[in-house]
């Protein structure tokens, strides 16, 4: 007996799963690949749907992503959404960051450390146990490289819902204690993330977890609809407009494209004047399959073994690196990766010219940006968008070795004597 429902809220603006690579449709339900060719399938919308979707609409919802469940597959009743008050994440102006750079427009930060799990999966998460929930299932999974981890078990802890999450087993001590401080079952795999994903694929045909719902698996499709909420906050903060660019990290690739999804609808909607903008993804050189692939001119994302310190964008098989390809190419923008030094050197170049701590990831990011302005593939007069989508105290061990300015006794000798006075 399936523990899964037929489909989601019928209110839905959702029509549909489609199949990203032969275009097939099929109903909504928990599908999540397609039976002709194996594609991967993502929400396809009514458009009339979305175009009665109103700015007043937006603005009169709740101080979350739900503001946006006119324009989400699920969620539309508030009895069955999943909300720890995620989303309207600060999105802060850095033009110390945009004056060291060269930047004559503005460079603007979305913060999405100040989510509840300090991280933008909660965006993700909150979307697919909402439909978890809908679709009737009644334990929720995930393969994580940390971040996914952390906000599956709080979201599942904050509801009541069993979780039961995947991680390599040497992932940041950070992740692992704030995985497992909220009570699920934690695994740790011996081996990549790649080798986690494969396992939970696995399981989530095996009869003994028909009830589970596995967020970036057989929920994967409203999973990834998650992401587009941080282009809808972008364009709404920015006063209901398109950034002329934008520059974000890529695990999988799906944040992304969904990103750039977003923008597509929101202009599909008429929440926002028709533009067009620019689409750069950041990667580690340590896992670097996509950005690698942009740089041959290659249409196919090779695998890779990943290293480096940036373990949250360590996916070296990425799902979705064949979309961003087309994101980036289709926009005229670029791919750049970046080392291990460089990393560090972006979350320092981050921190002291906008205040932000960032993870790793948003490392990359800063790194990569920096980089592109360098090599004259950014155009620095354009209005542009960062994503930071993770805390740095997730990831300290990334920049040990940092020491006070001087040490020195509680005199004003002590401080004059050090050059401080």
């Amino acid at each position: 007996m399936t523990a899964v429902a037929d489909r989601p809220t019928a209110s839905s603006p959702a029509s549909c799963l489609v199949c990203r690579n032969c275009g097939a449709q099929y109903p909504l339900g928990a599908q999540h690949a397609c039976f002709e060719c194996f594609g991967p399938l993502e929400i396809g919308y009514d458009d009339a749907a979305l175009a009665r979707v109103t700015r007043a609409d937006v603005e009169a919802g709740p101080h979350s992503i739900w503001r946006y469940a006119g324009l989400l597959p699920v969620g539309q009743s508030p009895e069955t959404r999943v909300d720890s008050g995620t989303g309207m994440t600060p999105l802060i102006r850095a033009d110390r960051l945009a004056d060291e750079l060269g930047f004559t427009a503005p460079v603007w930060i979305k913060d999405d450390s100040a989510n509840p799990t300090h991280s933008f999966k909660d965006r993700v998460v909150s979307v697919a146990i909402t439909a978890a929930r809908e679709l009737g299932f009644e334990r929720i999974a995930c393969a994580s490289t940390g971040n996914l981890a952390n906000s599956v078990a709080a979201h599942a802890a904050r509801i009541g819902m069993p979780s039961i999450v995947f991680v390599p087993s040497d992932l940041e001590p950070a992740k692992i204690i704030q995985t497992a401080i909220y009570g699920g079952t934690l695994v740790g795999i011996e081996g990549s993330y790649d080798d986690v994903n494969r396992l939970c694929s696995q399981l989530a045909e095996e009869d003994e977890f028909e009830n589970t719902g596995f967020v970036n698996v057989n929920v994967r499709p409203y999973y990834a609809e998650g992401s587009k909420t941080l282009g809808f906050e972008v364009a709404e903060q920015l006063g209901w407009r398109v950034p002329g660019q934008y520059v974000a990290p890529m695990a999988s690739g799906s944040m992304l494209t969904k990103i750039h999804k977003a923008f597509k609808e929101l202009v599909t909607a008429g929440l926002v004047p028709s533009s067009t903008w620019t689409v750069f993804g950041a990667q580690s050189a340590g896992c670097s399959p996509i950005a690698t692939a942009f740089s041959s001119g290659s249409d196919t994302v090779l695998p890779v073994k990943p290293t480096g310190i940036a373990k949250s964008l360590n996916i070296g098989n990425p799902a979705d690196g064949p979309y961003a390809l087309d994101a980036v190419r289709s926009t005229g923008g670029a791919m750049a990766a970046v080392s291990d030094d460089e990393i560090r050197e972006g979350i320092r170049l981050l921190a002291r010219t906008t205040g932000v701590f960032a993870e790793t990831a948003g490392g990359v990011t800063v790194a990569v940006l920096k980089k592109l302005v360098a090599e004259g593939r950014i155009d620095t007069s354009v209005e542009t968008v960062v994503f930071n989508t993770g805390d740095g105290l997730k990831t300290i061990d990334a920049v040990t070795g940092a020491r006070p300015t001087a040490v020195i006794p509680p005199t004003l000798k002590g401080m004059r004597d050090a050059g401080l006075l």
